[in-house]
């Protein structure tokens, strides 16, 4: 480990730009000519619409136009689409619904857009879209999942009949019944996933731009995978042939997830810019945000856990509801299903396992993947059940966990994965020792004499990261790869410019990426940059998301760089006439080992791109390029332990102390892990105690602000005690996990685990807010 290279603990350098205010978001860009965006939204989550009357709007000052879905359909954009094919058990296709960027003539929740109207100024734009009349007959609306499905229920798309879009199993359905059947204990459980909105710091925002002497399109986007959103625009939705449409995400202020999809507002901004002749520019504001970003989780679920005589478990059965919102979104499929559903194992050695997942359509926000996406929805129903299961059976719950753990790798389990290494041993005792487990009793008993119910609560997740190979994942419905590109080139003085067709919106890509190449070719960590997000820049990539930026994005860079090496120690041995064999590279300089013969680095790259004295046969130059494709997911794992203190007068919780011990193979950059670790926790604890968003029976969504949707504080959080350990992937040559979604995915069974514990009631659901709490805490009395 050299002092910039892997596993040391490198200042991010892409924060001294963001913390001058020297960062280039969407909203920052400015060009000739442009044009500001307002969109009129549907006030009803169901109606007909009867008629649009833009001619109001149309003659208010600074209006350049006002368009609708007629037109819009007319210029043939395409609807929007899910890219992930699910399949019915009976064999049936998923039933997607038409999702127009415009609503031609119907709207399905609160916020469906409309109509766009374009104007000089963002206020002018905005006063004139409140002159826009728009004709509804309201329908009735349904918001709940459970009753989408009842008979009667208002039907919300005609592809989908009762609103089911598709009834999915996975596992042994035969084997799980039989283990149930003949169990000498089984514990039963019904949970709900509360429905979350992602609220990354920047909005999403687009600017399209339409060059009619080039016929050439540009969009700057709030993108977590820019070549994603170019190719679904130009092959899906008609926007642009792929070759005269440039995607750009320049910096992004957080994505949770949120940021992966296509949305209309930059379909329309693009399609806009060219029927208006000018540039267009939509940011959203935050109750947009709210309404119209893709929320997450929102499941409704039954689980019974089967135990032998002997405490082990011998099946698991889940029965899930997934409300997926008024249409599906991008990848809205496989979020309940393929990320769900085959992580149901977690940590534990169960024979078999089964599990139905019924998606439903509702009159709400569309639900898609957001931090975890599948992994944190199986993680809480399984832990939540475990702890349950240790409570009813009277053993340690701790105990109840080691004596059921995968100690043997590689696992199959009888839901599709392969877990590949781990030590869930190891993890276990790291936090159960950080934490002084053994000590609670004492804690609690001092809590009980200041009047205060204190609890303690554990959770051991998995997950899969890295999601791939790309046929594997193809043959189970995936509509594009999950492998990644890079290049690397070397600058003929020696500075190095990586393109990576990964994403960063704050991750800390170009330092830890950086890092990797300070460590392989032993230069400055400042005389290497990292080039993302620009379509016309850097070759076709497939994004961030799922934490597969280090195990795929790093594995590709990795990939080029040992072409970039094997060249250069070409080059090197040819001038210094020594065999190719000897050479090694270390601090910034080649050398002949054994010899005090060397080339620094900026010489060897200056007589790359001279040419003067080549080995014979040899092109000029020091460029590589490389595309990697996972042998199998990665699979992060881990045990928190939570504990919280309750007021019994007031049900408010806090918690006192929360640590968490990781495995996530091979770290680049203690720091940023650590940084990743504490924002996964926290809008786990989120989700945990505050967040929900809710809305009342005809739709409106009653959480639509910061005044009615509860987002962590500081003063909601301990400090954590984090810490690792390493079991190396065998998947990818830098034997990384992915470490992005850990924290929202083992905190939310643990901070219930610990609530539940210390109030003595289990039978209540997130967020666990102080009404509910205190009302828990009533039940038990009577």
């Amino acid at each position: 480990m050299g002092i910039e290279g892997i596993g040391a603990r490198v200042a991010r350098k892409e924060d001294r730009r963001f913390i001058t205010g020297a960062g280039r978001y969407v909203d920052d860009m400015v060009v000739p000519g442009m044009k500001h965006a307002v969109f009129v939204r549907s006030p009803y989550a169901h109606a007909q619409i009867k008629k649009i009357d833009v001619s109001k709007a149309k003659a208010m000052p600074g209006v350049i136009g006002v368009l609708t879905g007629k037109e819009l359909k007319a210029d043939g954009i395409g609807n929007l689409i899910c890219g992930w094919m699910i399949h019915s058990k009976d064999g049936s296709p998923m039933k997607m619904g038409a999702w127009s960027p415009l609503a031609v003539d119907r709207v399905r929740y609160v916020g469906d857009a409309v109509a766009v109207v374009v104007a000089e100024t963002k206020n002018q734009a905005r006063d004139a879209a409140e002159a826009v009349e728009v004709a509804y007959k309201e329908l009735k609306a349904v918001v709940d999942p459970v009753s989408a499905l009842e008979k009667g229920a208002p039907q919300i798309h005609p592809e989908a009949e009762g609103n089911l879009i598709f009834d999915w199993e996975i596992g042994d359905s035969k084997a799980a019944d039989q283990a149930i059947a003949s169990a000498a204990h089984v514990t039963r459980l019904k949970l709900y996933n509360n429905r979350l909105v992602p609220n990354a710091m920047e909005p999403r925002a687009a600017l399209g731009v339409y060059d009619k002497a080039e016929d050439h399109y540009t969009c700057w986007t709030t993108s977590q995978n820019p070549h994603v959103a170019r190719l679904v625009m130009s092959a899906f939705y008609n926007v642009a042939p792929e070759n005269k449409l440039r995607v750009i995400a320049p910096d992004v202020g957080g994505g949770f997830g949120s940021k992966i999809y296509i949305y209309p507002e930059e379909i329309v901004c693009l399609w806009a810019s060219k029927r208006t002749g000018v540039p267009v520019k939509w940011v959203a504001d935050r109750t947009e945000s709210f309404m119209c970003d893709a929320h997450g989780r929102d499941h409704v679920s039954t689980i019974e856990m089967a135990f032998d005589k002997d405490h082990r478990i011998t099946g698991l059965k889940v029965d899930t509801i997934a409300n997926l919102g008024a249409y599906m979104s991008l990848f809205s499929s496989c979020v309940p299903t393929y990320l769900y559903a085959t992580l149901l194992s977690g940590q534990y050695n169960i024979p078999a396992i089964h599990a139905n997942v019924r998606a439903v359509y509702t009159n709400t926000a569309p639900v898609d993947a957001y931090r975890g996406a599948g992994r944190p929805e199986a993680c809480y129903l399984l832990e939540r059940t475990i702890e349950t299961a240790a409570r009813e059976l009277g053993v340690d719950p701790a105990e109840l966990r080691r004596k059921n753990f995968i100690t043997q790798f590689p696992h199959q389990t009888p839901v599709i994965m392969n877990y590949d290494a781990g030590d869930f041993g190891a993890s276990l005792d790291a936090a159960m020792k950080a934490a002084d487990y053994a000590g609670f009793p004492k804690r609690k008993a001092e809590a009980a004499a200041r009047g205060k119910l204190r609890g303690i609560g554990m959770s051991c997740y998995i997950e899969a990261c890295g999601i791939a190979p790309s046929a594997a994942v193809g043959s189970l419905g995936a509509g594009v790869g999950l492998w990644e590109s890079a290049e690397v080139r070397v600058n003929a003085v020696g500075t190095i410019e990586v393109l990576t067709g990964s994403h960063s919106h704050g991750q800390g890509h170009e330092t830890t990426f950086a890092q990797l190449v300070c460590e392989r070719l032993g230069v400055p960590i400042d005389s290497v940059s990292i080039v993302h997000g620009d379509t016309d820049k850097v070759q076709m990539g497939m994004g961030t998301y799922g934490s597969r930026s280090g195990a795929v994005g790093m594995s590709a860079i990795a990939k080029a760089l040992d072409k970039i090496e094997a060249k250069a120690k070409k080059i090197a041995a040819h001038l210094m006439e020594a065999d190719e064999g000897d050479i090694v590279i270390e601090n910034g300089e080649l050398k002949v080992a054994g010899t005090d013969k060397k080339v620094p680095w900026f010489q060897l790259a200056l007589a790359a791109y001279t040419a003067h004295n080549l080995p014979a046969g040899m092109e000029p130059g020091l460029k590589e390029s490389a595309f990697y494709d996972p042998t199998n997911f990665t699979f992060p794992a881990g045990c928190y332990i939570c504990e919280v203190e309750v007021d019994p007068e007031t049900g408010v919780t806090e918690i006192v102390q929360f640590v968490a011990a990781d495995d996530f193979g091979n770290i680049i950059n203690p720091m940023i892990v650590e940084g990743q670790v504490h924002g996964g926790i926290a809008q786990g604890v989120g989700q945990a105690l505050l967040e929900g968003a809710i809305y009342d029976g005809s739709g409106q969504l009653l959480t639509a602000s910061y005044m009615d949707y509860t987002m962590p504080r500081a003063s909601d959080l301990p400090s954590f005690k984090v810490s690792t350990s390493n079991t190396p992937s065998p998947g990818n040559p830098l034997g990384m996990k992915g470490c992005g979604e850990a924290g929202a995915i083992g905190a939310p069974p643990a901070v219930m685990n610990a609530i539940t514990n210390a109030i003595g009631n289990n039978d209540f659901d997130m967020p666990a807010t102080p009404s509910r709490v205190w009302a828990a805490i009533q039940a038990t009395k009577h």
